[in-house]
């Protein structure tokens, strides 16, 4: 049976080269979308990935043992090695061979060859990775973006990644007019760089009257998951290093909570009766069931998983992808954009100063 949302014609691209576990815990993650009805084309060393556990004609394997998933300038060698695993993944999906690509590799040469080949939509200065957060309790995720795209953006990028967030915000999770904040260290408007600042400005102006945007101001990052807004805006720099610490905090608050429960007979009493409790938080925050990040701003859409995800959570991004296309992220997102006027002109030629980063593998 195929998953909620998911389209059984639906092909994803996937980069298997690059992931902490290797390519053969991809294809895994490849085989278990596809016993839910998803099909693949398999990017990567061909002999690493073992025997693949899946129906007949879901996952094609396209033998790419290149990898330039560590490479220190990934705009550079996705412009020269066209047989790397993500070029060839990416060429797939600008050729309308599948429909969306997911990256098990770095960032940095998912957004080179996707700039490269698949290209921005028209009216985008840059794209960037958007995560929705889990928040314990059932509340609304928290949409979080730039988390690991561009390093350096200027106040216009900034502009743009807030109507960015919030189109996502109300296309996928359905939240009318999200309130969106810039990420700062404090509330007032005088407050963090004069990149911040200026973004401030230049959002107070353009959110004015908004249908899409409800533009609330800077927040600080104790409060990002309080609901104090809907989207959070950062430069990649900023917004990867957020986006870790609060997967940090939560996995080590729960490897605290667990420890205390073992540690003593009083606290495995308690343990036994917050069991269920415990087991249902860790699968409401963990990364892994939320399958990645959305690369947003291309012309067709990526997901961009941790790299140190385990099968389960490459499936998962392969599963998001799915129901992105099925939902038609990118054309809903981009109309939403173009009624609210926050597209630019017609996209410059990609160059290597808008495709570069120096952010490590995100999210």
């Amino acid at each position: 049976m195929a998953p909620e949302g998911a389209d059984r014609h639906i092909v994803v691209a996937v980069d298997a080269n690059g992931a902490d576990l290797g390519p053969a815990e991809v294809a895994a993650g490849a085989a278990i979308a596809a016993r839910q009805g998803v099909r693949t084309l398999l990017f990567g060393p061909a002999a690493a990935f073992g025997e693949i556990d899946a129906p007949a004609g879901f996952v094609e394997v396209v033998d790419a043992p290149v990898s330039i998933a560590k490479v220190p300038d990934p705009v550079a060698a996705a412009r020269s090695t066209k047989d790397a695993s993500i070029v060839l993944a990416a060429k797939a999906v600008a050729e309308g061979r599948a429909d969306a690509l997911v990256s098990g590799g770095s960032t940095g040469a998912a957004l080179a060859a996707g700039l490269l080949n698949v290209r921005r939509a028209q009216g985008i200065y840059r794209p960037a990775l958007a995560i929705p957060l889990p928040v314990p309790g059932g509340r609304q995720p928290v949409t979080l973006l730039d988390v690991g795209a561009n390093a350096e953006v200027r106040p216009e990028h900034l502009v743009q990644f807030a109507f960015m967030g919030a189109a996502l915000a109300s296309t996928v999770l359905g939240i009318q007019r999200p309130r969106v904040a810039l990420l700062s260290n404090g509330t007032e408007a005088i407050k963090g760089t004069p990149l911040v600042q200026e973004a401030h400005r230049l959002l107070e102006e353009r959110a004015a009257g908004s249908p899409l945007v409800d533009f609330v101001g800077n927040t600080e990052g104790n409060v990002v998951m309080d609901g104090a807004a809907d989207v959070i805006v950062a430069d990649g720099f900023t917004g990867n290093v957020a986006l870790k610490l609060i997967e940090g905090v939560s996995s080590a608050t729960l490897r605290s909570i667990r420890e205390a429960a073992e540690g003593s007979t009083r606290g495995k009493v308690g343990g036994l009766l917050l069991r269920g409790d415990l087991r249902a938080l860790r699968a409401e925050i963990d990364p892994e069931a939320q399958g990645g990040a959305y690369l947003l701003g291309l012309r067709k859409l990526g997901v961009v998983p941790h790299g140190r995800f385990t099968r389960v959570g490459f499936s998962q991004a392969i599963l998001l992808a799915a129901r992105g296309v099925t939902g038609d992220v990118v054309g809903r997102t981009h109309t939403a954009l173009e009624d609210a006027g926050a597209l630019k002109g017609p996209a410059p030629i990609a160059s290597a100063s808008d495709s570069a980063t120096t952010v490590p593998p995100t999210p």
